[in-house]
């Protein structure tokens, strides 16, 4: 997959490719980090525990 990847992004030389997948994953990260993260964070409940205290 990253070879895939790394075929295909427009730059020639190998500098100019590491640049811009380092871009392309800062980009994505921001994303999930920003956008995916927040709307995923209200369905799920981290701060329901299973234990009871009745124990």
């Amino acid at each position: 997959m990253y070879l895939w990847i790394w075929r295909h992004l427009p730059a020639k030389s190998p500098l100019a490719k590491s640049a811009i997948a380092l871009a392309l994953a800062l980009a994505l990260t921001a994303l999930l980090w920003y956008v995916v993260f927040p709307w995923v964070e209200p369905q799920i409940q981290f701060d329901q525990g299973t234990i009871d205290e009745d124990g």
